[in-house]
């Protein structure tokens, strides 16, 4: 096993290949999990006038406490057509513009009204619900900064800073291919020997979820002269990521294809379970993946090595796996050579922790099991078992 990288290293291999894609303006509305390539800054200030942060009254605080006429009643998106005369109030809805002369407001279940007038009791603190003009940031500030992807707060916040339109990453090109004589699709009928292809949509999910714009090739038999024509369109992309065939029987063509082609290999094999043969290589800037056929193994890989770089493409300031810190739920034997991912349900614990409970069946084929998992449990390698209760570090799934 000395011969195969740590997952460190092989991680670091590829963002090393990585070369940012260019970049082109996006509509806000379009721009939902794209990364900005530019710094987004506000146009306008936030708020753009003083509003009130509740319903209530607005009022001079050197007017109380006492008891105040109210002379007008301001509505949301209509000011009032005065400024504030001393010694009286103005009824205010939330998020009205805070009239001229107003420096506070008092919200409405702390005064008394009657007869068109307020009671205001005790001293109402200048500034009391106001937000000041610019309080959440003022024009020109930075609303998200590059390298950030945007999901629904950021493109709340820009909405708001009245940003139309950003600029962003151009999605990578990703084109995935599955390998193999016996690969059908779902729905046909099956010959003994067959089985359904499901590797292709398991990847094409994930790379659409890193924000990949997918092109799903036909499955390819084993056969030399198939595989050179769908490996060649494949390699057109940005990235091409391939499933099956990368490890040394007769019928595993991939890597021997890809070389005839160009394709320069940078590694092979990985100190990891599932996953060990997993292969990376370039062409110009085509970064080319080759996973393994065994489902589990390819959706580890492609958390581990193909998302980061999808993501490095967009200029995603850290492109590496988030793991988060949980506990386990169950002892887990290590593996001597490989770090291993372990399958895992996730549970909130008694005191608000996240618990980590293994499932059943943690064969690398065995995806259906992994249907039950939201979670990849990282168990270092090493000697010994981890025990139940220890903590451990966890990579969500979905």
């Amino acid at each position: 096993m000395a011969d195969l990288l740590t997952i460190e290293e092989a991680q670091r291999l590829v963002l090393e290949r990585v070369r940012p894609l260019g970049a082109e303006t996006v509509r806000l509305e379009d721009a939902d999990g794209r990364v900005l390539a530019e710094t987004a800054r506000a146009s306008v200030d936030l708020p753009p006038f003083p509003s009130s942060a509740m319903d209530g009254f607005a009022l001079r605080s050197e007017d109380t406490p006492g008891r105040l006429p109210v002379v007008a009643r301001v509505a949301a998106g209509v000011p009032a057509d005065r400024a504030l005369p001393l010694g009286v109030a103005m009824g205010i809805a939330t998020g009205g513009v805070v009239p001229d002369g107003a420096d506070a407001v008092i919200p409405m279940e702390y005064v008394v009204e009657h007869d068109n007038e307020i009671e205001v009791d005790e001293r109402v603190p200048s500034g009391d619900n106001v937000r000041p003009r610019g309080g959440d940031l003022e024009a020109g500030d930075p609303v998200v900064e590059a390298g950030r992807r945007l999901g629904p707060a950021q493109l709340g916040a820009l909405a708001a800073a009245g940003v139309a339109e950003v600029t962003c990453a151009a999605r990578p090109r990703a084109s995935v291919l599955t390998t193999g004589t016996e690969l059908r699709p779902p729905g046909e009928p099956l010959s003994l020997g067959q089985v359904y292809e499901a590797n292709g949509l398991i990847l094409a999910t994930q790379l659409r979820s890193a924000g990949a714009a997918v092109e799903r090739l036909a499955a390819v038999v084993d056969e030399e002269t198939a595989h050179q024509e769908v490996i060649a369109r494949g390699l057109e992309s940005d990235v091409l990521v391939t499933s099956g065939g990368v490890s040394v029987g007769p019928h595993d063509l991939v890597r021997r294809v890809e070389a005839e082609l160009g394709v320069e290999e940078v590694f092979w094999r990985v100190a990891v379970k599932p996953g060990k043969p997993i292969s990376f290589g370039v062409r110009g800037s085509t970064l080319v993946f080759g996973l393994p056929g065994n489902p589990v193994s390819a959706l580890v890989g492609f958390e581990l090595f193909v998302r980061p770089a999808v993501l490095a493409l967009q200029g995603q300031a850290d492109p590496l796996p988030r793991f988060e810190p949980g506990r386990l739920a169950a002892a887990l034997t290590r593996n001597e050579a490989r770090d291993e991912l372990i399958r895992a349900r996730t549970v909130v614990g008694a005191d608000g922790a996240i618990e980590l409970e293994p499932l059943v069946g943690q064969e690398s084929h065995m995806i259906a099991r992994a249907a039950g998992a939201d979670a990849l449990v990282f168990v270092p390698r090493g000697d010994g078992e981890l025990a139940a209760g220890d903590a451990a570090r966890y990579l969500r799934l979905g």
